[in-house]
């Protein structure tokens, strides 16, 4: 090591120090990919999201202020980045939902579990179709990628009132959509079997 206390990184984004943004990028670059996939349900769209947002974050560093959380700096530029490409493009792209990635059934997974699984995640992407924009980011922020809700707060520019009541909203919305699922699927005949 030849630096015995490495200045932060953010001091280092705002020193215009090109090695910081390297790792910048390095650092965040899956989970922006995967913050605005969450948004788009497209790969394409979300590896244009990243994009725009890291060339936001270089553009704009000089309005970062030196204390301020740089983690929620940075991904209302991402979440921001999100919804304005979301804006533009309809929610749910042509061919929905085999847009979305899906898991493999070559791994000898049974057809009907596969099916129920792709039938259960169109359910819960048309819940939060139904949600505010607030309510699906502080939903995704939240437990997709694990912030708190004060940093939540501070991404979105809220209260933490807010932010629960936009978790809250959200969560009852999609326990309601997989309610009538689980309603729908118990409806259904149960399997014959074998009596030896």
């Amino acid at each position: 090591m030849t630096d015995p206390s490495p200045k932060p990184l953010a001091d280092r984004l705002l020193d215009r120090d090109p090695e910081a943004f390297r790792e910048l990028v390095e650092t965040y670059k899956r989970r922006f990919f995967g913050l605005a996939y969450e948004f788009t349900r497209n790969h394409s769209d979300a590896e244009d999201v990243s994009q725009t947002a890291f060339i936001k974050i270089f553009r704009s560093i000089d309005t970062f202020k030196r204390g301020s959380s740089l983690n929620s700096w940075i991904y209302r530029i991402v979440v921001n980045a999100a919804i304005d490409h979301v804006r533009k493009r309809p929610f749910f792209p042509a061919g929905f939902p085999e847009a979305a990635p899906a898991a493999s059934s070559a791994g000898g997974e049974d057809p009907a579990a596969a099916a129920e699984r792709k039938q259960l995640r169109g359910r819960i992407e048309r819940a939060l179709a139904a949600v505010s924009e607030r309510e699906k980011t502080a939903f995704i922020l939240h437990h997709d990628h694990g912030l708190s809700l004060k940093e939540i707060a501070e991404i979105q520019g809220v209260s933490l009132g807010s932010v629960k009541s936009y978790i809250f909203r959200s969560v009852h919305k999609l326990q309601k959509e997989l309610a009538a699922f689980e309603a729908g699927w118990a409806k259904q005949p149960a399997k014959e079997t074998d009596h030896a």
